[in-house]
Parts: structure tokens; sequence; C-alpha cells
């Protein structure tokens, strides 16, 4: 549609860049086109998660144990084999595509919003529901959701590097190129998947979905494995070293049984079981499912984690460096002062005044408020478009009894330069009588600047040096009393002017509050106890950013240092004090985004995990580069939504507090279950290893040991998995960014759990061989029962180890975890019921027992968790 016209464009789609398309031609567009997605690769099916449960070399290992029982025709054994592994086969299905549901409703909440023009009106809608013909408003910052041609553009430019690979943004106009222009130079139109870098403009859906230029590109891409996440790669690094250990272990034990007179046969599926006891094959989908489960958890307190691996980084946040408007502030913005250039105050006032002269200074600074400005809001006030800012002045000119819609049909806008980061003003230029008036506002400081003269009286003065102190004090005062100031102007014009920001008329300054989040303080008191500083990073005035640091506790004294955007040097040109007071400071104002990416380069400097919060495309670089970046659901762009690890859903300070915490929590659940998951098969190695050497007369059965993993391996794990954590996650300082899962204290107490849980065992056998059945002969298959249910049950029981042993046994985040009692529960069951159907108790070489042997297993197995408990309480273990 490029070599088209916009007229012409309106008439191929049957659609009016004022109005829009009716809702009942958008529903007939939407089931012809479809929805407005790019077809991702193909998902897993149901069906290769299940055969994907049999490509791994444990299972291989299994079935060539199988298929060694049935040669030397021991159809049981082989039998019991393969049910042993076709249900870890569907305990592996059931915990990964668990996971991958988890995935999927993650998804569903990362849908990105279009505004379009639509039965008149601007609205906000799902960005899959536009359909050619649709016209979008886009603005700096927005993603550009569709394919679309351009018009009406306000100093328009976009990012097409993804798509073209041009890095410098492109100008954009709505003038007719011809048909065979190349993409890069087709200057009309905006690409689906690029983002707006300036300005801002209309443009009419030319193409959706599959058939946008970025669609095209993604069908013929094949889909690319995914990355592992930095948790699977460790976990991956564990099972590595955990295959030499047991390669070393088999070759000794094998060797051993043989030299002992032991069956081959017997000794090869046990080396095999032994192999399987020491690999916890089902660790990297358990902890999966734990990072999904945290993820959904964070998206029900408005923190949506884009990304598995970004769970890990946040909870070894050190640094958060936080904008303040919105974030630290309810972002419901309320202008409480409008100060005329004649020094009237329309707030204060008792009276409204009737001379002409001071309605002119009224009248001009009022409409700067509406015209200068690009939110829309409802008559009810019920549905508002826009910013907040821009928002509350719309409110407060409309108590003035100024409409903006009147206004706006009255003043019609012809050009616009709209605000950046860099000016830190905005100016628009409107037809008025003959000819044509220029609006603008921005910080008080800068507007200041271009603004020769002053309306005083219905007449402009010269706005003089002193003059303008007296004003800047003034604006100094209304900040020092926690307000946000704006300045704004106004000139005469001609409708061909084309500089807007320059020789203006000042005309008056509005105060605006933006109350702190009452929650914020108590969060930023969580943070300092848990070892996490908190940095304010404002455009504000510097007074306001530190009034409003003094309230929440981010400074404790007026005497602390805000740094001004204006005092910072180029990160190429920082001497080692500038960085040295940049990492002290607490709170800048008036900073830059380049200014942001530099100082999130100097705060990672030193093995800091640095968060940055950020809501406009120039916050993107810093965002990025931050480890963790952070966005804003409500008042964010979708530039600085796309390129960050998490999203605030509700803008707020407590949800990365809540974020930092949850992420903390999951960590530590991994940790947890990695330990209890090794500790566990550990002692299996123990006691096999111990049984070889020492050519004992009883020893566990290849299908005892995976009964075991199977019982003890998944649920108990899962529970961890999912525990609320500790209490006290917060009252310590973040881990380091490098630390592994399991360090050299956890391994120490990996193998004193393991011992424990041997010598328990092997008491229980001792015990009752010398007590209660006092033979000269040992019974084998009595032996090896009270060493199978001894095992089992002190690793049902072990899961209550693995709380913090500065807890209280009965008041812990494991104890009072409803899935552990759940799962107890469940295993116990399982062997209940193992030992009641004949098929598997035989398989299993189970027998009735004496009331005195079970009593030895309930008393050797609580005396495990009694030793464990006491070794904890002596700093013994962890």
């Amino acid at each position: 549609m490029y070599q088209y016209s916009v007229e012409e464009v309106e008439e191929k789609l049957e659609t009016k860049i004022e109005s829009g398309l009716s809702p009942e031609l958008v529903l007939t567009r939407l089931e012809k086109y479809g929805k407005n997605d790019i077809q991702e690769a193909k998902e897993k099916s149901w069906w290769s998660i299940l055969i994907g449960q049999f490509k791994s070399p444990i299972v291989y290992l299994l079935i060539f144990a199988a298929a060694t029982s049935f040669f030397f025709k021991e159809w049981l054994d082989g039998i019991a084999i393969l049910v042993v592994l076709f249900l870890n086969a569907a305990i592996g299905f059931y915990l990964e595509f668990q996971a991958l549901l988890s995935m999927n409703a993650l998804k569903k909440l990362t849908l990105t919003k279009a505004k379009v023009i639509r039965g008149s009106k601007l609205q906000e809608i799902p960005a899959e529901d536009l359909v050619p013909g649709d016209v979008l408003f886009v603005e700096a910052g927005d993603m550009v959701s569709a394919d679309a041609r351009v018009s009406k553009p306000m100093n328009l430019q976009a990012d097409e590097s993804s798509l073209t690979g041009e890095s410098l943004p492109v100008e954009k106009s709505e003038d007719v190129v011809s048909e065979n222009t190349l993409l890069a130079e087709r200057v009309n139109m905006l690409y689906k998947g690029t983002y707006v870098t300036k300005g801002n403009s209309h443009a009419i859906v030319t193409a959706t979905g599959m058939e946008t230029e970025l669609g095209k590109i993604a069908g013929m891409v094949e889909s690319a494995d995914q990355e592992a996440t930095p948790i699977e790669k460790k976990l991956e690094a564990f099972s590595k070293k955990l295959v030499w250990i047991t390669v070393i272990l088999v070759v000794v034990i094998f060797g051993a049984g043989i030299i002992n007179g032991q069956p081959i046969v017997g000794m090869l599926q046990t080396s095999i079981a032994m192999a399987v006891a020491a690999i916890p094959e089902g660790l990297p989908i358990v902890a999966t499912l734990a990072l999904a489960f945290g993820m959904l958890k964070l998206a029900k307190q408005n923190v949506l984690v884009k990304k598995l691996a970004s769970v890990e980084t946040l909870g070894g946040t050190t640094i958060i460096c936080t904008d303040k408007t919105g974030t630290l502030t309810q972002n419901i913005i309320e202008v409480t002062s409008i100060v005329c250039s004649d020094g009237t105050d329309l707030l204060a006032a008792s009276e409204e005044s009737k001379d002409p002269a001071l309605l002119k200074n009224k009248e001009e600074l009022l409409n700067a408020f509406v015209l200068c400005n690009t939110a829309t809001m409802s008559k009810d006030h019920k549905k508002e478009v826009g910013d907040p800012l821009e928002i509350g002045l719309l409110k407060a000119a409309s108590g003035q009894h100024v409409s903006f819609e009147e206004s706006r049909k009255k003043f019609p806008k012809i050009h616009e330069e709209p605000f950046s980061s860099e000016t830190k003003f905005m100016a628009t230029l409107h037809k008025r009588d003959n000819g044509a008036v220029v609006y603008a506002k921005g910080a008080v400081e800068e507007l200041i600047k271009i603004c020769p003269k002053i309306l005083v009286a219905g007449k402009e003065h010269a706005f003089d040096k002193k003059l303008k102190s007296e004003w800047m004090e003034k604006s100094d005062q209304l900040s020092a009393s926690g307000l946000r100031v704006l300045a704004f102007a106004f000139k005469e014009a001609s409708p061909e002017l084309k500089e807007l920001s320059s020789n203006l008329v000042f005309t008056g300054l509005a105060g605006m509050v933006d109350p702190e989040r009452p929650e914020v303080a108590a969060a930023i008191m969580e943070c300092k106890n848990a070892g996490i500083e908190v940095v304010m990073i404002t455009g504000d005035h510097p007074t306001t950013a530190k009034n409003i640091g003094l309230k929440l506790g981010i400074i404790d004294s007026e005497s602390e240092e805000v740094i001004h955007g204006n005092d910072m040097k180029d990160f190429e040109e920082l001497s080692g004090s500038d960085k040295k007071n940049w990492k002290a400071a607490k709170i800048f104002a008036r900073v830059s985004p380049k200014q942001k990416l530099d100082l999130v380069q100097v705060l990672q400097e030193g093995n800091t995990v640095v968060a940055m919060t950020g809501d406009g495309v120039n916050d993107a670089p810093a965002i990025k580069k931050a480890d963790i970046g952070i966005s804003m659901g409500k008042r964010g762009t979708q530039v600085a939504q796309e390129v960050s690890d998490m999203i605030l859903k509700d803008d707020s300070f407590t949800s990365i507090v809540s974020g930092i915490k949850q992420g903390r929590i999951i960590f530590e659940n991994i940790r947890k279950f990695v330990i209890f998951l090794l500790s566990c098969n550990l002692s299996e190695i123990l006691i096999i290893s111990v049984a070889s050497v020492f050519s004992l007369h009883y020893q566990l059965f290849p299908l005892q040991i995976l009964f075991i993993n199977l019982v003890t391996d998944v649920l108990p794990a899962l529970a961890l998995g999912v525990s609320k954590g500790n209490m006290n996650v917060m009252q310590h300082p973040p881990r380091s960014g490098d630390e592994p899962i399991i360090k050299k204290n956890h391994w120490v107490a990996i193998f004193i759990y393991s011992l424990v849980m041997m010598v328990c065992s092997f008491t229980a056998v001792v015990y009752s061989h010398n007590t209660v059945h006092k033979t000269e002969n040992w019974d084998p298959l009595l032996c090896n029962n009270i060493l199978f249910y001894t095992l089992i049950s002190c690793q049902l029981l072990h899961v209550f180890n693995m709380s913090d042993r500065k807890t209280s046994f009965f008041n812990n985040e494991v104890f009072r975890n409803k899935y552990v009692w759940f799962a107890t529960g469940i295993c116990i069951a399982i062997l209940i019921f193992s030992y009641l159907i004949s098929p598997v108790r035989k398989a299993l070489h189970l027998y009735e027992m004496s009331a005195y042997d079970l009593g030895i297993i309930g008393v050797c197995s609580f005396s495990y968790l009694l030793i464990i408990q006491l070794l904890k309480k002596l700093k013994l273990v962890l």
C-alpha cells in the first residue's frame, strides 16, 4: 500500500482516518483474516513429550536390565523393571506437561495492547484483534503491532533495525513512494515488530499476522532449540559429576561382587540400579516446574517474569534503581496549584477575576493545559487514555470550566514537537483565527530558557534575568513542598512555522501532587534489612526528589547529597572518586536516559546484581543493560516492556520487593529439593556399596532401589519446590551472583545426611537379628525387608530436615507446607498398597513382618530424624 496515497488506501480498505472501522466490519474482517499473531514454532505435542521420557541413558540402562532378566528367564524381574520404567515415564510426562501448561498460562498475561480509532473513538485493544483497515495511533515508545500506512505524522521516527538492519531511526512521512521501492526506503510505512522512537502518527493497518513483513520472515525461519536456563545448566553439571562418581562406584561394586562369588546377572542388575539411584533424572523437570509455579505465583502478585532464567537472578538482587513517578508514588496526578504569569494562583483565589487582561493570562495558560497534550478522557472521567500527568492537566482545566474537546475542535493541531528526555519539553502548533498559535509545556528551568517574554496583564513584557530568577525561586518553593512543577508558554505564529521551541511567552506554572504509595516505606525498610540498596532515579526537580526520599526512608537526613544530572559526567570521563560518589548516592535527579545507562555500568562494577526500572523508549538501553530490567505494566512503553526481564502490572515498588522475595524463595526451594534428592540417592549408593564390598548376607534388590526412587524422589521433591518459603528470607544479605546451588557446606551436609541414614538402616537390621530373632544364621530376606522399609521410612522423614536450622521444628516453612504432608501421606499409601497387592509384593520380595520388627523400623527411622535435628541444633549440619 506504500505506492498509494492515504486517500486511496482509505478507499481500498473502506475506512477513514477520523472514524476508523465500525464494530460490525471489525468482526467480519477478524473472521476473514484471523488473529494478528505470528505463528510460533509448533508447540510440543503430548505424544512428543511422552516419547521424550524414553530418550535417556538411564532408560536405556533399565531396558538393558529388563532384557537381561528376560534372557536369563527372570520373567518377574523383567516385567517389574518395565512397569517401573513406564511409571517413571508417566510421572515425568505429567510433570513436563504441567510445566508446559504453566508456561502457556504465563504467555497469556503478556498480550500487547494497541491504540486504535474505532467508531470515531480512541481506545486500547489487544494487538491480536487488529484487522486491515484499523486506524492505529502510535507515539514514541510504542511497538508497532501491524504493518500500516502512515497518515498525519508528527516528527515521526521508527527503529526498523530488527527488520532491515538499519541502525539509525528512520524519518517517516506520508508521501507516496514508487511501487518497486525497497523495504528499508518505504518512508510512508510502519512495520510490525519495529518501534516508534520519536513523534506520533495515525496509520492505517494494511496487513496483519503472517501477512506482515515480519510474518513472512517468521514463516521462513525454522525454530531453534530453547537455551537451557542457568539453573538447568547447574543441575546438568551436578548430573555429570554424579555420573563419574557412579561409574567408579559401579566398577568397584561389580568387581567386588564377582570376586565374592555373586552371580553376574544379579550384580549387573544391582550395578544398573545403583546408577539409576545415583542420578535423579527428574531433577531438571522438577526444577522447571518449581520455577514455572513461582512465576505464576509472582504473576498473581502483579509481577510478570518473562524468562525462567530471570527468576534465579532476581533473588540475588543487591541494588534496586527505581524511578519515582508511579513506582514510589501513586501516579494519580492532581494539580493543586495553578500560578498564572501575573502571580495569581487560580486554585487559591477566593473568586474568579473579571478583568479581561487577567482573563487573557488564564486563557492562554489553560489552553496550554489541554492543547499541548495528547491524552483523552470521557466526560465522566471513567475512561482515560494517555499519560497520567496529561490526564491530570485535563481534569484541572475541566475544573476551570475548559473543555478539552471544544478547545481541540476550535484550535486543530497542525504540527507537534513531542516531549523528549533531551529537551524536557514539548510544543504544539494550532490553527487560530487567521493565523496560528504555539503552546508548550516542560521542565521549568528548560522552558524558561527559551522564553524571552512573559505575559502580564494580557500583554507581553520582557522576561529579564531577575524576573526569571524570581520564578525559579517560586518553582523551588513549590518543589520543596513536595509538588512536581511544570512551566507553560505560548506564542502567536504562522501556520507554516516549523521551529516551535523558540521565542516563547511564559504564561505560568502548575504544581502537581503525586502522593507516595503508603506501603512503599515498609517495603524500602524490608530491602534495607535484606541488604538491598534502593536508589531513586528521577527526571523531577532535586528538591521534589529529596522530599519524597525523606518521606519514604531512602535517605535519612536533609544533608544527604542529591546528584543532579547536570553534574554527571559521561562514563568515559568518570574518575575513581566520581564513581565512588555515584555508588554512595541514593537519589539522582534530572537524569537523562544516557546517564541512567552510565549509572548502571558504574553500579555493576564489583559483583553486584542491579535491577533497573523504566517506562520510556529512552529507558530501554538501561533496562536492557541491567541484570534485571523492570518495566511498568500501566504506563510503560511497549519498547521498555519488550527489552525488560519483568513487568510490574501495577507499577508499584512493593511488587519489585515481592519479586525479589519470591525469587529468593524459589532459589532456596530448588536448593532444598536438590539437597533432599542427592542425600536420598547417596544413602542408597552407600548402602549398596557397603553391602557389596563387605559381602553382607543381605542386599537391596534392584527393583527395590527403583521402587524407593519412584516413591521418594518425586512427590516430596515437588512439595519442597512449591514451599511458601522461610519467613526470614528477607533478613539476610543477597547471595553472590555466581553462587552455586550446592556449596561446599551443602555437600558436607548431604554426605552426613546419607551417612546417618545408612547407619540407621543397618542398625535396624543388626538390632533385629541380634535381639529379636537371635539366630546364628542370618535370614537374608528378613534383613532385606528391614533394610528396605527402614531406608524408605528414613527418606520420607528426611523431608522434614529440609527446614532452616534457625527455625523451630514445629514452626517452619516445611512443617507448615501442606503439600509436604500430602506428599508424605501419598507415599505411605503407595507403600501400603505395594504390600497389599500380591504381584507387587512378590516382585519386591516383601513378606509379613512381626510387630517387633515394625517397631524397630519405626524407632530407627525416627532416630534418624532426631539425630539430624540434634546435629542441626549443634550447628554441625545445615
